[in-house]
């Protein structure tokens, strides 16, 4: 089998070619379990305007797919934005969700009679 690595021109840098996750990833939330950032900015957007966009469930209404990555991506973006725009913007994940199940089964049975 051919050794296809020296036939591809890429960068070399200091980095380790494996991400050693299971040991990385617990440093990575004690460092931010000792940073507690997100706690200080709750802290520190005290009293300014509010902006509140509820973060709906991801897989409410079927399995969750590409869609739903994109979605929590966008909510997180706004999110972020106001609250660097000085907003007091708090992350509120929405779960009321319950009668979606029963609705979705009305939409089956009426269809078109729905409206």
């Amino acid at each position: 089998m051919a050794d296809w690595k020296e036939t591809l021109n890429l960068p070399r840098t200091g980095f380790p070619m494996k991400a050693n996750l299971p040991a990385a990833e617990p440093k990575a939330i004690e460092r931010w379990d000792a940073t507690d950032l997100y706690g200080r900015l709750r802290v520190r957007r005290l009293g300014a305007p509010k902006f509140i966009l509820p973060d709906g469930p991801p897989d409410a209404n079927g399995r969750i797919h590409l869609g739903t990555a994109w979605n929590k991506v966008l909510n997180d973006i706004i999110v972020r934005s106001r609250s660097m725009a000085g907003f007091d913007a708090p992350y509120v994940p929405g779960w009321d969700c319950h009668g979606l199940p029963i609705e979705l089964k009305v939409d089956r049975e009426l269809g078109s009679r729905k409206r």
